[in-house]
């Protein structure tokens, strides 16, 4: 029987991310009811991007849960001296009962998926970041009891972030609007899926190009650094097109009065985000990165049922 993955929100269906999110926020009331969900399981992480939260949520989630994490970094492996993908997966199968994996490119993990026979986990890459988007939509969920109707505007560079999480507010029925320049844009095939999905359960997905438009009314306000791990050489490039859609005091007085701020991290202050806002009443930044430990620890013990 093939393994279950959890490799890109879009592929995961409505049912299942409401039961996840049932079981973060059980787990996150009660952390001993999850204290044996991976008794005697190993999970190897597979890191060849640098990452704070992501390794150190992971190993916390993998240990408190009963189970033994196996940090491996990419560049130490023989995955970095040219070994394949699909022969680091099955090795890694032979010994693991679950893989967690950070790299950059999207092919190269479905390509290690399609050869495990033990569950992977999508711990980020240059197309999605699902263990984000569910934290993401916890918090949401948590503030306003549900993410269904919830005005939700995301704005900046449209990466990997910004797709996964267009696809976890379709799902549920948000109404999510992406602002970004051109150039800067979600890929549309992926805007046009969110939008369809959306629509089924009376949400919406729709781009906007003026900051300040999206901005009005909005619930949340969401934003990521606008220079990724590799887009160096492109920074100034990037700080001048997207300047306009910095959150800051002026942005947060175009939302609703009690709008929520959120921010994924690492934050580049004074760039994407003022200190004001990030260090502010209304910012939840900090309960959003909590709940990705909740959120993880879900995951597994969905891919890993006792």
């Amino acid at each position: 029987m093939a393994p279950t993955h959890f490799l890109d929100i879009e592929g995961i269906p409505a049912a299942e991310i409401r039961a996840l999110l049932d079981s973060a926020a059980r787990i996150k009331r009660d952390p001993h009811s999850a204290s044996q969900s991976l008794h005697g399981k190993h999970v190897a992480l597979v890191f060849e991007r640098p990452s704070t939260r992501t390794r150190v949520s992971f190993e916390v989630g993998v240990t408190s849960m009963g189970g033994y994490p196996l940090p491996l970094q990419g560049a130490n492996m023989q995955l970095g001296r040219g070994e394949s993908v699909e022969d680091t997966a099955r090795a890694l199968s032979l010994y693991v009962d679950a893989i967690v994996i950070r790299t950059v490119s999207h092919p190269r993990l479905e390509q290690l998926a399609a050869a495990a026979s033990v569950p992977v986990v999508n711990a980020l890459t240059d197309a999605a970041h699902p263990c984000q988007a569910l934290a993401d939509v916890q918090t949401i969920t948590e503030h306003f009891g549900s993410a269904t109707g919830v005005r939700v505007t995301y704005l900046g560079d449209g990466n990997n972030v910004a797709r996964s999480l267009m696809f976890a507010c379709a799902k549920l029925g948000a109404d999510l609007t992406v602002a970004s320049p051109e150039g800067f844009q979600p890929p549309s095939d992926s805007i046009a899926r969110a939008a369809e999905v959306a629509e089924e359960v009376g949400g919406s997905v729709v781009l906007e190009t003026d900051a300040k438009r999206a901005c009005e009314s909005a619930q949340v306000l969401y934003t990521d650094t606008w220079t990724s791990m590799g887009q160096e050489a492109e920074r100034e490039t990037r700080l001048e097109a997207l300047a306009p859609y910095r959150i800051d005091a002026e942005a947060l007085s175009l939302a609703d009065p009690d709008a929520l701020v959120m921010h994924c991290l690492p934050a580049h202050r004074g760039e994407e985000i003022t200190d004001g806002v990030l260090d502010g009443p209304r910012s939840v930044v900090w309960q959003q990165a909590e709940n990705r430990l909740h959120a993880q620890k879900a995951v597994l013990a969905w891919l890993l049922p006792t």
